[in-house]
């Protein structure tokens, strides 16, 4: 096969779905081509159909709710050193495409806890990728092969994790275990669906590093699917736009990134934080003279090792180390740090949701440390969160109108049922979602939407301290942007002081007045975000800020 014939090409793909009786066109006349060692991104808002065309090429989607009316997907399927035969995925048997996909096609799903198997170790699932399509390979030789696989993906201490189950892992570290999984049998093709979006920026530029460098070894082509442009201009040599199920532009990366043709392309490369209009944030002489509202001092939160019989502590993880750290009331203070460096479990220990091991914590010079549950309740208005995964964190069982009623109602706030329904309506409607969504379900929303519910949730008890956790971790641009617009407007109206927990720089810059960074349970910098971002001093705020993909070709 030479470098000029396309490993993959989709021709006027069209892939249905039915719902009930209803039929959407997920996919709707797609037509592109990719060749060996080339990486076509593909890039769209939620529901534009990118990971239904992905699963399309490799057949997963559920037969009973989907078909494709039109169109082909071939790949030039390599049987063996000299022989390439190009196939129909669409039309191949099932036979036959048992033995393309992992080993000539692989692919990383979003999602890694759910396309993890629970029951299985980490290490026995990349064992039976390997010898599933190897099946002479020796369980040594397979259990080696796995080990080199993890350690490829740097994740830490390879050889002791073997035996892990995906629940004793972080998001990240799943995340680098499917992707291990995936190159284990160096596919020809690697579908890439969202596979940097929970991971921190240095282990997202090692992951892409990797597979640039195994792309090259190999002459592995990458269709990526990702809604960070920043990568996008790393990694992709074609780009193609997709919007409800159509490419509405295709084209060179420089072409598409610096001079775009179509309006839905200009909308999000002006969505991405570099290119919003810049805030106007707290001058530097007034944050000085503000009162401090959150004040935490020498905090730790440490988790005791047990190890024997008797399961005595033989150590303890410093999640949070000896943090001093002043809010200022009014001001955004932006957490950063890679995974499992203890910005969550900082913020949960704020609110008292982690019970702290020693240290102090006041609001507004209020000690909460060592408060019981019913000394904390009439302090909890004052203070809230909005969780990372909006999906998880709403009941699905309850209309949003009880989650949005219940917390007031606990509280005393409201004279009656009716009160409270229009005070969570108003809510609604302040975060721009419309009122008749409170007899909703949470199901029946995008996570954009959902990611705003649970700001509603937080700001139903009118308070001044709000947590957010990586709450645009998983946003399309568009949608971040007005999360972000959205919060900096609720900043304003009601005098809100926030702490934003994220790994995403860009969105530091464009929103904090205040920047600290975190590393193993400790402080290593803070300051003004202008100074963090612009001037680091510490060697590990430069490294994160070295690894940040940017909107620059």
């Amino acid at each position: 096969m030479t470098q000029d014939i396309p490993l993959l090409t989709l021709k006027n793909l069209h892939t249905y779905l039915q719902t009930g009786k209803k039929i959407i066109k997920a996919v709707d006349g797609i037509s592109l081509s990719l060749k060996k060692g080339e990486t076509f991104c593909l890039v769209g808002e939620s529901g534009s159909g990118k990971s239904i065309c992905a699963l399309s090429i490799m057949q997963l989607l559920p037969a009973g709710i989907s078909s494709h009316p039109k169109g082909e997907v071939l790949f030039n399927w390599h049987k063996d050193n000299n022989f390439y035969e190009e196939v129909n995925t669409l039309t191949l048997e099932e036979k036959d495409l048992k033995q393309i996909r992992g080993a000539r096609i692989a692919m990383i799903f979003q999602e890694p806890m759910t396309s993890l198997n629970p029951v299985f170790s980490i290490g026995e699932q990349i064992m039976e990728a390997l010898q599933l399509h190897h099946p002479n390979m020796s369980d040594t030789e397979a259990k080696k092969q796995a080990i080199e696989a993890m350690q490829q993906v740097h994740l830490p201490q390879a050889s002791s994790r073997f035996d892990n189950y995906p629940h004793q892992l972080s998001g990240g570290q799943r995340q680098r275990v499917m992707i291990a999984m995936a190159l284990a049998c160096k596919p020809d093709l690697l579908i890439a669906d969202e596979p940097t979006t929970a991971l921190d920026v240095t282990v997202q530029a090692e992951i892409l590093r990797l597979m640039r460098d195994l792309q090259q070894q190999n002459g592995m082509a990458i269709l990526f699917i990702t809604h960070d442009f920043g990568v996008v201009a790393q990694m992709a040599h074609q780009v193609g736009v997709m919007k409800q199920g159509k490419l509405v532009e295709v084209g060179q990366c420089k072409d598409v990134l610096s001079n775009p043709q179509h309006a839905y392309s200009k909308k999000l490369l002006a969505s991405v934080p570099e290119n919003l209009s810049k805030p106007v944030k707290t001058h530097p002489e007034a944050l000085k003279n503000q009162p401090v509202l959150v004040e935490i001092k020498d905090l730790k939160v440490w988790f005791p090792i047990r190890k024997g019989l008797f399961r005595r502590v033989v150590d303890h993880v410093r999640a949070v180390d000896d943090v001093d750290l002043n809010i200022k009331k009014g001001t955004i203070m932006a957490l950063v740090g890679e995974s499992g460096c203890g910005k969550t479990t900082l913020g949960r220990a704020i609110l008292q949701l982690e019970l702290p091991t020693s240290g102090s914590v006041k609001i507004k010079g209020q000690e909460l440390v060592g408060l019981s549950p019913k000394e904390l309740r009439p302090l909890r208005p004052q203070m809230q969160i909005a969780f990372q995964d909006p999906q998880s964190s709403l009941n699905p069982r309850l209309q949003i109108m009880t989650t949005l009623t219940e917390p007031m109602s606990v509280h005393g706030i409201g004279e009656n049922d009716d009160d409270r329904i229009e005070r969570a309506a108003k809510i609604l409607e302040q975060v721009q979602l419309d009122r008749d969504f409170l007899w909703r379900y949470p199901h029946e929303f995008s996570g954009g939407q959902r990611q705003r519910i649970g700001l509603a949730r937080a700001l139903v008890l009118s308070p001044e301290f709000i947590v957010c956790d990586e709450i645009t971790s998983a946003l399309d641009v568009s949608v971040q942007a007005e999360i972000l617009q959205l919060l900096l407007e609720i900043r304003k109206k009601q005098d809100l002081t926030l702490l934003f927990i994220t790994h995403n720089i860009a969105v530091v810059e464009y929103l904090s007045d205040e920047t600290v960074v975190m590393k193993a349970g400790k402080i290593v910098e803070k300051g003004l975000t202008s100074d963090v971002c612009g001037n680091p001093q510490q060697a590990y705020t430069q490294k994160l800020l070295e690894a940040v993909p940017r909107l620059v070709l």
